[in-house]
């Protein structure tokens, strides 16, 4: 959700905090002499907050975040009233994927300078990365009181508010995006999005369409507009709307993948097998392709080419116990009853340990079958 922006917009305070130069040494614990005076001990200190400031700044340019969290933690113990250094914690801690961590790192910042707009920003950005999109919501909603014109605030709010299913909010959002900066594409995503949630297709429809008049080299456009036909049941229109959007668009394989799906859903299992093949080819190695291609081929009984692709699926993925018990089934219709079994067992195993056992039961009969 803004990675990006967020990094840049929290890079800019980390900037703020750190003096010109390069500290090469690591921070050292401040050995402070009774006999200096209480000025001079404040200086030293001064001092070695700063040199840890740079030195953390170094750990995070190298990539370094544990250390350079350790770095700053240790700050905060000697500056415990500084508003930048929580702010910095905060930012490692998104960095790190410690969300939660990174929104009270935000707060300590937020107590000690409460009018701070990015601040509000970030601790949304943290709490709807934690999953609390409510008090993610209470905190981009700060960020516009005291920065109402910041469009990036008011994408903060409509992004948690779809994911908590708000979407009438969400398209309140939408319109005060609009009236800052008309042309926002996330957006314009936003509002989509809402609609569909609201189930109002026709109206997605109608958006989309006048999207894709102002666009109509946007393969992304057409993709929403199939969704949205999808959505309200209209398979044929859907399935039309990507079949012209492949092709205008014959390098996306997302439009193929789409295509695919339809076509296996409706039973047209050679014509899913060649979208299929086709989305493999701009996109080699997926697994969900890939494992639909090995349902296919185990239907049409094409034991030998399904025994080549659920082994490549095996490879990558060694804990699905459906690419073991669909392997098993294609060495049986080839004929190989000791492979066969050894597959079976091995995705018996694997679904008595993910405690599937009616899947346990079903492969030990067929077991004793063989």
């Amino acid at each position: 959700m803004f990675k990006l922006k967020i990094i840049t917009k929290l890079s800019i305070l980390f900037s703020s905090l750190l003096l010109t130069g390069v500290v090469a040494t690591p921070p050292l614990v401040a050995q402070v002499n009774p006999v200096i005076s209480s000025s001079q001990q404040k200086e030293l200190r001064g001092k070695e907050l700063d040199e840890l400031l740079q030195q953390g700044q170094k750990y995070v340019d190298s990539e370094e975040y544990e250390r350079a969290l350790s770095v700053y933690q240790y700050a905060a113990s000697l500056e415990n009233q500084n508003s930048k250094i929580f702010s910095g914690i905060g930012y490692i801690q998104a960095l790190l994927g410690n969300y939660a961590e990174a929104a009270q790192a935000y707060q300590k910042a937020i107590a000690l300078e409460p009018n701070n707009s990015e601040f509000y920003y970030a601790l949304g950005y943290s709490l709807g990365n934690s999953g609390d999109n409510q008090q993610a919501a209470s905190a981009y909603e700060q960020a516009i009181r005291l920065e109402p014109a910041n469009v990036d605030n008011h994408l903060g709010l409509a992004v948690v508010l779809l994911r908590n299913q708000e979407y009438e909010r969400a398209i309140d959002s939408y319109y005060r995006i609009i009236t800052l900066d008309a042309n926002n594409q996330k957006a314009k995503n936003i509002f989509y999005t809402a609609l569909l949630g609201q189930e109002r297709y026709q109206e997605a429809i109608s958006f989309i369409r006048k999207e894709i008049a102002q666009n109509p080299q946007d393969s992304n456009l057409q993709l929403k507009l199939a969704t949205a036909f999808l959505k309200q049941n209209d398979v044929s229109a859907g399935l039309q709307t990507l079949q012209l959007a492949a092709k205008s668009h014959p390098d996306n394989p997302l439009i193929y993948f789409k295509i695919a799906t339809i076509l296996q859903l409706q039973g047209d299992l050679d014509g899913a097998l060649e979208f299929y093949r086709k989305t493999m080819r701009l996109e080699p190695g997926l697994p969900e392709v890939q494992a639909n291609i090995g349902n296919i081929l185990l239907a049409q009984e094409n034991f030998l080419e399904a025994i080549v692709i659920y082994r490549q699926l095996i490879e990558t993925n060694p804990e699905n116990p459906l690419f073991h018990h669909n392997l098993g089934l294609a060495l049986q219709g080839r004929g190989r009853k000791q492979d066969a079994i050894l597959s079976l067992e091995k995705a018996r195993e694997i679904y008595k340990q993910q405690g599937q056992i009616a899947k346990e039961e079903e492969l030990t009969l067929l077991i004793e079958k063989l």
